[in-house]
């Protein structure tokens, strides 16, 4: 028991009063999520967000970023300019008001913004807090202003410079502070140029672009047709139903509501939910009221065009969104989003609003092109008899495993360790490594999965093709997890899933096929960092009773100068004879696959983690993950050729961050 002591005291002098934007340096993981890479380019949606938020509400035309030499970034908008005369409230220009005082913006109900993706109304002064510098230059009225803080502090107060050409206008620039961002303050360009690309779809009309003046790279964007643009976009390289998408956008109250809607013939559903431009990657009431009215509609189509029969049950709205690609967006004056991070909306009238323009507009949109109406109640009947044969096939695997007594594949030698997050699985390509990998391995916390026939392609597969493959079942049984309707990520059993193949193209294809099917049916298991990919070595370099291994060919030459001291050229054949090899008595040898390893071998390699190389498999952009397995595994050949051709040279296994 915890012993009591009275030598300490607690009074008003131990309560610490926080001021001004003091708060937001003592915790900024509490106002942006975190301090690494993501809050980093936080900062630039911050100031990025006020300036589409203008172009909501039909005060700009043109939104500019540019990455500078120096490490800053500059976000320049033509719309109103933020206000520079004195506040009431404060005592100080409106400008610096916004950018030193939480909670000070125009997206409260005083009339600035009918609409925007600000709620707490921090973006802007949070910035300036996490900032060594930040510079502010408004145009108001054909007159530039500007004003410059450091780490939060007004260091160069308001000041007018003089006359421009432009009417009006916001320009900020601010330097991300390293003693707050330890990991990194470097933007990355490409986070910028995808982030810019998504605001331009979801505010038609808008011109964003993008230059990086650090390697003269430029970008800009421009989509009249807005969500329907976007919902293109996601298709493309997929075999759609029809190519007519189906849009609306209506007025609803005080808010508007936004759809766009096309199918294609994969298995999967895609839909990106946003409130005010702001994805919510977590739903919520707008995606509800979607989800809702599509299956009601498709479902009172069917009946009353006899596609259903009578006795036949409703189309479940799994199987109704197989395929479905669509974007929601709805405008609202109040949006309530759950945290900064506006991850979720819960505005409970927003589900209504949704289900009545989808109710009323989808049906008419179905009455009006039959041909379409039917192949999407073609293709969810469809789905409806694979998830029933699914089931079957399930049950039956189910049914078969409880016969033998175990609830595990025969073919798994597990790990003695029942505790997740200790436990590794090995997925192992071929009987002979798989054989080494039982041997050599350490037995209380890493399992073998040895693979010994075709992997199913997921891509083009529905569940009911999956059940009837032994190692796609194989490897549902031993995750622990589920699949479908039956998903559960509590269940998972061991908390590294690392894929070990062969290090060529039959490896890489075998990697690529299981990964398919991880990201297709098993996304949270690789979303939650579960993933790896093993990296054995290609080469082993001896010397006398000194052995070393390489990964690579540039690590196996660097290797090879050390104990030569001399030069050994990239590119040089490892079979060629090198007389100062032969002197030095050094000897390499490549390994052509994992089978060629004994046991102390591969877990010296491969296994141990001590000397492993293993690479987490990530999700950092999904809809370009989507895209890259669609061009891989689908059924366009030509796209796949064209990303193979373009992308060989610079292939490299460490860059697998989708």
């Amino acid at each position: 028991m915890a012993k009591k002591t009275n030598d300490g005291s607690y009074d008003a002098s131990q309560i610490q009063v926080l001021e001004g934007l003091e708060p937001v340096r003592k915790r900024p993981g509490m106002y942006i999520g975190s301090t690494g890479y993501d809050g980093v380019h936080h900062l630039i949606k911050e100031i990025a967000d006020n300036s589409i938020d203008e172009a909501i509400a039909g005060y700009a035309s043109r939104v500019d970023v540019t990455l500078l030499e120096d490490g800053g970034i500059t976000i320049t908008d033509d719309g109103r300019g933020i206000p520079v005369d004195k506040h009431t409230k404060t005592g100080l220009s409106t400008l610096e008001t916004v950018l030193t005082v939480l909670h000070a913006g125009g997206k409260f109900g005083g009339g600035g913004y009918k609409v925007s993706s600000g709620l707490h109304g921090v973006g802007s002064s949070v910035v300036n807090a996490l900032s060594t510098k930040l510079i502010a230059e408004v145009v108001n009225k054909s007159e530039l202003y500007r004003i410059e803080f450091q780490q939060g502090a007004t260091t160069l107060p308001l000041k007018k410079i003089g006359k421009t050409d432009r009417p009006t206008g916001t320009s900020i620039t601010f330097y991300p502070d390293p003693t707050i961002f330890k990991e990194t303050v470097t933007f990355d360009y490409k986070w910028v140029v995808d982030y810019l690309r998504h605001q331009a779809y979801l505010t038609k009309g808008v011109y964003v672009a993008v230059r990086d003046e650090r390697s003269k790279e430029r970008a800009a964007f421009y989509f009249e047709g807005g969500i329907q643009s976007y919902v293109k976009h996601l298709n493309i390289g997929k075999d759609v139903l029809s190519d007519s998408v189906f849009y609306v956008e209506k007025q609803v109250e005080d808010s508007m509501v936004e759809v766009a809607v096309q199918y294609n013939n994969t298995f999967v559903e895609m839909v990106k939910p946003f409130a005010n431009n702001v994805l919510t990657p977590d739903g919520g009431t707008h995606l509800v009221g979607f989800r809702s009215a599509l299956t009601r509609v498709i479902n009172d189509y069917a009946r009353k065009n006899s596609l259903l029969k009578e006795k036949e049950d409703n189309l479940t709205g799994d199987d109704i969104r197989e395929g479905l690609t669509a974007i929601i967006l709805v405008k609202l004056p109040d949006p309530q989003f759950e945290g900064q991070t506006k991850n979720k909306l819960g505005n409970p009238e927003v589900r209504r609003y949704v289900e009545q323009v989808m109710n009323e507009y989808f049906s008419y949109y179905l009455e009006e092109n039959p041909d379409i109406a039917k192949k999407i109640v073609g293709k969810a009947l469809l789905a409806a008899r694979a998830r029933k044969a699914a089931r079957a096939a399930r049950d039956n695997v189910i049914r078969k495993g409880a016969l033998d007594g175990m609830g595990l594949p025969g073919k798994l030698w597990d790990c003695s360790s029942k505790s997740p997050s200790e436990s590794e699985i090995y997925i192992v390509e071929g009987n002979s490594a798989a054989g080494s990998a039982k041997e050599g391995r350490d037995n209380r916390t890493q399992a073998i999965l040895p693979l010994r026939g075709k992997v199913l392609n997921t891509e083009r597969a529905r569940l009911d093709k999956m059940f009837a493959n032994k190692e796609i079942v194989a490897m549902i049984q031993a995750f622990g997890v589920g699949v479908g309707e039956q998903f559960d990520i509590n269940g998972l059993r061991y908390h590294k899933i690392v894929i070990m193949t062969d290090a060529d193209v039959d490896g890489s294809h075998i990697a690529t096929l299981l990964l398919t099917f991880m990201f297709r049916y098993m996304k949270e298991v690789v979303e939650g960092g579960y993933v790896y990919l093993a990296k054995p070595p290609l080469y082993s370099i001896n010397k006398g009773q000194k052995k070393i291994y390489a990964y690579d060919e540039n690590e196996r030459d660097r290797i090879l100068n050390e104990m030569i001291a001399d030069k050994v050229d990239r590119g040089t054949s490892v079979n060629e004879s090198d007389d100062k090899m032969k002197q030095a008595g050094v000897t390499v040898s490549r390994f052509k696959g994992l089978g060629e390893m004994d046991a102390d071998q591969l877990w010296e390699t491969t296994m141990n983690p001590e000397n492993r190389v293993l690479i987490q498999v990530r999700i950092e952009d999904a809809e370009r993950a989507d895209a890259i397995f669609t061009k891989l595994m689908g059924d366009e050949v030509s796209l796949r050729k064209t990303f193979i051709q373009t992308r060989a040279r610079d292939a490299d296994l460490e860059e697998l961050d989708v």
